[in-house]
């Protein structure tokens, strides 16, 4: 059930916002509604690792008592005699 929502902004910002809505072949209400939805969903919420990151991690394999600053403190050296 679709129910109204009055909101009281700038004007600058509703003509912006009805030119993005254009380009995007949508209306301004659809897009506040997806808007709150997604900031309100609450496994998005809880999530803080976007799902890029979640897919990168583990690719790389440190282990854990190699001294990789050390490693790349060498690398410089050598790097620049």
């Amino acid at each position: 059930m679709d129910t109204k929502l009055t909101l009281k902004l700038e004007q600058n910002i509703i003509e912006k916002a009805k030119d993005y809505a254009k380009l995007r072949n949508t209306s301004l209400s659809k897009l506040v509604e997806n808007y709150l939805q997604k900031i309100t969903d609450e496994t998005n919420a809880s999530e803080k690792i976007t799902p890029l990151v979640k897919s990168l991690s583990g690719i790389i394999n440190m282990p854990e008592n190699d001294n990789h600053k050390k490693g790349y403190a060498d690398f410089l050296a050598n790097k620049y005699k």
